[in-house]
Formats: structure tokens, C-alpha cells, sequence
């Protein structure tokens, strides 16, 4: 059986993690290069190669996730591109939604944020397609081709085209992109909204496309660039990228719908959640992912994580979310996360005489102070140093220096405030957890989800060690944390699956469908249609195909999604979805409405299993060493705790707290009245404390 190798590349660390034929795991925790993220990861490749005595030529899977989309967006450093739309409509990007943020509202020096791409570079072509898809005004050809001339003229790298109601007659925007590339150099990506997000809405649709052509090219060459570093290594295995609803496509599809990969690395986050809670009977999670620059939480319910079709990719911060319109829309399936500015490497500041913890991180470069690279502000990792919850020498490939954490949190925090360091360490410390307890409440108690019957799960290299008192904010009185919890996004991308989704507006009455046949033969040729395109996506012909619909109350512009069972569309079926949604909006809402209903989108997900197996316990077997001991703080007050290393823990083992287990990725932290047991592969499952 090959080898697998995971990667993943995050904002200060990248992850790397290989598993062997005989269920051998080799991990790596590296410094991410920002300047060209390969470099990060192949030493990473390199370093598990190396450990596992294993040749590159025995890679048969290479699976990947990164945050690169989301930073080129973010940093606004895409491609240039052209942007063509119906002949009236030139400044919706302009436009937006024209949301004003509180803080933003009586502010007379209030300047709109420049749209993704400037007027200079957007086209519009005389066409009109009617909101039932029949045409109003052809394509005027002739107008297009001067279209595409200008946009020739200004030497753009990609085109994105969102015509009027193209979701339902792609035909003007087809022709249309024809006409552009055949004026354009070969290979310039020219990207049709119809083919990126056929659905209702125009500015998101034109949103979606836009990042789409701005992305896709940066992904497109890193992609390229990657496959071309891991085959000068003998690595020939293909390469897979993560995309946010949790499954993974290969590199060419990803790089040509690059917007979908947005979400990338903490998409694997929740898979790995779920994954580790399905084996132990755990079905309700939350996922709780805390890196060097962000705290992500995603929910799982009955095993399955929750996936969102709309979220929002920069803007305004609302408490652990994005407030609508004050960012870039995008309109694909993704994980649905909460995500806050408090991770490892968020610097501890004042605002004046009040103690504020990120969301600026000291990133990779130079770091945290106490890693000795040349960062000298204080972090949550200098925090988490100085009160003895990390271990100065167990923290992967490099020593952490408590002296330079300490002399860090003197002189910018401590010293101002006039309080000892340790108290002002802690300080930093319960901060952090306020704030990424912001990102739970928003998967959970904003949404009339009671948190208290889920179990937490921590993923990544700072979870575990705030997770338990992230529990005790909420009242949850289960945690759990996985083998392999500092590399555990890296981990959730050996069980991703090859998997893609298409949909398609289908706007009719939930009535209409019940009663009418022909309604319901409408609905099953599409569903087949986008079977069938997703089929020839991932090129294969068998998968496991998953069905879904929209649906919403009339009159309403958010819809739920509800999935379908295999076999013919019938009343039942159609009734029993409608039953589903009522039943959710009132779960969502606390209102039992029984109005009329109506399906917006046919949705089609093609799933390839991956036939990832669960990891085993791996390392050396337990020699019952005893613990060492390390002074800590806690509750106000210093306390001599056990220490224990993980790879001496046996499957059994119970440890009452306080307590710490460390291991080279992370270390935990067990407060007084938590206890914790091993179970037979080596996972922690803590309890108590609710």
C-alpha cells in the first residue's frame, strides 16, 4: 500500500503528516514561508520522508490544503482582471450592499472601500436574458467584440463574465466568453458565472466569478509550481487540494475553481472532528481549531458538519462572524466556521490602560518573542510560557525562551499596568479565551443551538491548551482531544474524499411540486443533469451521489438546505423535505410556521470515498514512566502539577487534574476537578468540570 502525505499550510505553521503502509505516522510542524509557501512545505516533506526512512517514489497521495486564496483576496494581491456585465448594470460591484457598519454610521469622513475591481477595467455589452430565461435582447456580437478588444488593450490576466439571469440561459455568456478569449492570449482564464455559481443573485454571482478569475491564476501557478518542486524530489504521486465543504479535488480542477478552495485548511479541521467523534460514538461536536493566528469553531451534528452556501471572505468582525456586506461575498459550499483573531501568535497590546489580545499576529516572521527570531512583543504563546502551560524544550523543532517571554510582557504590558508579570501573562491568557469563545457562541447559542450536550473537540497547535476552560465558558463537560492534535487540520486531510458540487437555481411552489408530475420530472432533470457534470468533473462514472434542494418560504431570501433520499422525486418525497424544512426553521427560530414554501436550488454533491483508514496508536509502547512535575498557574495562584508525556500514556490510563500532557505538537492543560482517560488509540477524552 503507498504512502500518504498530508499537508497544510496555515498563517505561522505548516503542517505536514505521513501514514505508512503498515499504519506508521511520521509528523512535521515547520515555520511557514509566507513568501512562497512551498518552501515551508516541502521541508516539511522532506523531514517526514526522512523519519520514516521512506523514498519520495513511495508516495502514492498527496493531499493539500492552504490558505493562499483567502490571503490573495484578503491582501488584495490577484491578478489584474476585466470584468463584463449586461449593458445598465456596469456598477453593481460599485454598488455592493452598501452596508454601514454601527462604528461606521455617523462617520462623516466615511470613504466607500474600493471595489474588487475598478471601472476602468469593467465592461458592459448590450444583451438582455429575461428572470424566466427566455431572451429579450440578443447578444449584440459586433459590441462584443469591441468589448473584448478594449479589454485586449489593457493587458488583464483573467476576465470574469456575469451576465443577467445567466443561470438559467447560459448561451450570451458562452458566446460572449468566446468572443473575449479569441482576442485574448491563449490560456487567459476568461470565467463565466454560469459555470462558477449558476444560482439567483446577481452581485454575489458576479462576487463568486470575480474571485474566481482574481484567484485562480496565483493558484493556478502555485499549484504548478508545487507538483514541479514534489517531482524534483521523485514525488510523481497526484496532487489533491482541500476545498471548503470538506472534500478534496485535484490540483487542475482546483486551480480552475479556485474560489473553492477558500476555506481550505479549516475545512479540515471539522472533518477530523467528525471523523475522531464517529469512532468513538460521538456524534454532536464542536470543532475547536486554534493555530499561530486564528480560532476557528465549526458544529457537527449527527456526525455530519454543517455546511453553509453563502459567508463573507474579509470586512467588519461581528463576534467571532462577518457582518454581511462588509466584505467580499462568495457563494459556494463551505464548512460553515466562526473565526476569530486570537490564535498563538496574537500580540498582547494596550488601548490606552485596556489590555487588548490581537487580532494582529506576529505571524511566522519573526514570531512570538519567545522564539528567540526577533520578535520581541508579546504573544498568547508567551503568555501560555510564562505561566508554565508549554514547556520550554517540547515544542517541536526549536527551544521557546521564557526569559525573552517574560521580558516581553514586562515591558509592554506588565510595567504600564503596574502588575507583576505572571498576573498580566494570565490576563493575556483568559482574554484569549473570551474571544475565541466568541467564535463558539456564534456556532451554537446565535443560532438556538444549546451548547452544553456537545462535545468539544481541540485541533491544533494552541487548542489543547485552552480548550477545557473554552468548555467551562460554556458549560460543556466533554472534551476531546485526538492523537495528534497539533497537526490535527493535517490529520482531517487523510480522511477527505474526492468530492465536488454542482447546483442550479429551480425556483417552484412546494405545492406545485406535490401535485404536478411534470413539476417533479423537472426537478429529476436537473438533479441528473448535475450529476452528470459533476461525474465528468472528477472524471469518473460511479460515486456516491448526494442530493439536496433549497428551500425557503415564499417571499423570503434565505433558503435552508435539505437533503433529498436516493430514487424517483415523489409527493412523498417532496412533502417529507418540506416537513424538514419547517422542522428546522423552527429549531433555528423558536417560530412554528406552517406557511407556504417554495425549492430555490437543486443541489448535486458527487462523493469518491478516499478508503482513508481511522490512524492507529502509534509511537513507542507506554514504559510507565512517572511524571515530572512543573510549577503553575492556576486559579490565582502557583500550584506544582504532574507532567506527563503523551507517548507514555496507555490505553486505560486515567489522569485527574491539574494535571499537563505534553507531546512535540502541543501540550494540554487539565484544571482541578477535569479527569481524563485514554482510550485504545490514544486519544484524551476529559470530563467534568460542568
Amino acid at each position: 500500500m503507498p504512502l500518504t502525505i498530508a499537508g497544510d499550510v496555515g498563517g505561522t505553521f505548516t503542517d505536514v503528516v505521513l501514514i505508512g503502509a503498515g499504519g506508521e505516522i511520521e509528523v512535521a510542524k515547520t515555520l511557514t514561508t509566507p513568501d512562497d509557501p512551498a518552501d515551508g512545505l516541502m521541508r516539511g516533506v522532506g523531514q517526514v520522508l526522512d523519519a520514516a526512512g521512506a523514498a519520495p517514489g513511495e508516495v502514492g497521495r498527496f493531499v493539500h490544503a492552504t490558505t493562499l486564496a483567502t490571503n490573495v483576496i484578503l491582501e488584495r494581491t490577484g491578478v489584474p482582471v476585466a470584468f463584463v456585465t449586461t449593458e445598465g448594470f456596469r456598477s453593481m460591484l460599485a454598488l455592493g450592499r452598501r452596508a454601514r457598519v454601527e462604528e461606521e454610521r455617523y462617520d462623516l469622513a466615511y470613504v466607500q472601500p474600493e471595489p474588487p475591481v475598478p471601472l476602468t477595467r469593467t465592461f458592459e455589452v448590450p444583451e438582455r436574458v429575461a428572470a424566466d430565461g427566455g431572451v429579450l435582447r440578443p447578444l449584440d456580437e459586433a459590441a462584443a467584440a469591441r468589448v473584448a478588444d478594449g479589454i485586449a488593450a489593457l493587458g488583464v490576466s483573467a476576465v470574469a463574465i456575469c451576465l443577467l439571469h445567466s443561470y438559467l440561459n447560459p448561451a450570451h455568456e458562452d458566446r460572449l466568453a468566446e468572443i473575449i478569449a479569441a482576442r485574448l492570449p491563449a490560456g487567459t482564464p476568461v470565467v463565466a458565472s454560469s459555470s462558477v455559481w449558476p444560482e439567483l443573485g446577481e452581485y454575489e454571482r458576479a462576487t463568486t466569478t470575480l474571485m474566481s478569475a482574481y484567484v485562480g491564476p496565483v493558484m493556478a501557478s502555485y499549484l504548478e509550481r508545487l507538483g514541479g518542486r514534489l517531482r524534483g524530489l521523485g514525488v510523481t504521486a497526484p496532487v489533491h487540494v482541500m476545498e471548503s465543504a470538506g472534500g478534496v479535488l485535484p490540483a487542475a480542477l482546483a486551480a480552475s475553481r479556485a474560489v473553492y478552495t477558500i476555506e481550505s485548511g479549516p475545512a479540515a479541521g471539522v472533518v477530523a472532528a467528525a471523523r475522531q467523534g464517529a469512532r468513538r460514538g460521538l456524534a454532536d461536536l464542536i470543532s475547536f481549531d486554534m493555530g499561530g493566528t486564528t480560532a476557528k469553531a465549526g458544529l457537527v451534528r449527527g456526525g455530519r458538519p454543517g455546511i453553509t452556501h453563502e459567508f463573507q471572505v474579509g470586512g467588519k468582525g461581528s463576534f467571532g462572524g462577518r457582518r454581511p456586506g462588509t466584505g467580499v461575498p462568495i457563494k459556494i459550499p463551505a464548512i460553515d466556521l466562526a473565526e476569530v483573531g486570537s490564535g498563538g501568535g496574537s500580540i498582547a497590546w494596550l488601548d490606552g490602560e485596556t489590555l487588548r489580545v490581537g487580532p494582529r499576529s506576529a505571524g511566522a516572521d519573526p514570531g512570538p518573542a519567545c522564539y528567540g527570531r526577533g520578535g520581541t512583543l508579546p504573544t498568547v504563546t508567551d503568555a501560555d510560557l510564562v505561566l508554565g502551560y508549554l514547556a520550554p524544550d517540547g515544542f517541536g523543532e526549536f527551544r521557546l525562551s521564557p526569559e525573552r517571554a517574560r521580558d516581553a510582557i514586562a515591558e509592554h504590558v506588565a510595567v504600564p499596568l503596574g502588575v507583576s508579570v505572571t498576573k498580566a501573562a494570565a490576563a493575556i491568557h483568559d482574554i484569549a479565551n473570551a474571544q475565541m469563545g466568541a467564535a463558539v457562541h456564534v456556532v451554537t447559542v446565535r443560532r438556538g443551538i444549546d451548547p452544553r450536550g456537545f462535545t468539544l473537540v481541540a485541533l491544533g497547535g494552541a487548542a489543547p491548551t485552552h480548550v477545557v476552560r473554552l468548555a467551562e465558558r460554556f458549560g460543556i463537560a466533554r472534551v476531546l482531544v485526538p492523537p495528534k492534535a497539533g497537526v490535527g487540520s493535517a490529520v482531517g486531510l487523510l480522511y477527505a474524499d474526492l468530492a465536488i458540487e454542482r447546483a442550479r437555481t429551480f425556483l417552484a411552489p412546494v405545492a406545485t411540486l406535490v401535485s404536478d408530475p411534470a413539476s417533479r420530472d423537472g426537478l429529476t432533470d436537473v438533479l441528473e443533469d448535475l450529476e452528470r457534470a459533476a461525474m465528468a468533473d472528477l472524471g469518473v462514472d460511479d460515486a456516491v451521489v448526494e442530493r439536496s434542494v433549497g428551500i425557503r418560504f415564499i417571499g423570503q431570501a434565505h433558503a435552508f438546505t435539505v437533503e433529498l433520499p436516493s430514487g424517483p422525486i415523489t409527493p412523498e418525497t417532496v412533502q417529507c423535505a418540506a416537513e424538514e424544512f419547517y422542522k428546522r426553521y423552527h429549531e433555528s427560530y423558536g417560530i412554528d410556521l406552517r406557511d407556504a414554501a417554495e425549492l430555490t436550488t437543486a443541489r448535486v454533491r458527487v462523493v469518491l470515498p478516499s478508503g482513508s483508514q481511522d490512524l492507529p496508536r502509534t509511537g513507542p509502547e507506554p514504559d510507565g514512566a512517572p511524571p515530572g512535575t512543573r510549577r503553575v498557574w492556576l486559579d490565582g495562584a502557583h500550584h506544582d502539577v504532574p507532567v506527563h508525556a503523551r507517548s507514555t500514556c496507555a490505553p486505560g490510563d486515567e489522569l485527574n487534574g491539574p494535571c499537563i500532557v505534553t507531546e512535540p505538537q502541543c501540550s494540554l492543560l487539565i484544571p482541578p476537578d477535569w479527569r481524563a482517560s485514554v482510550d485504545g488509540h490514544g486519544a484524551l477524552l476529559l470530563e467534568g468540570g460542568a
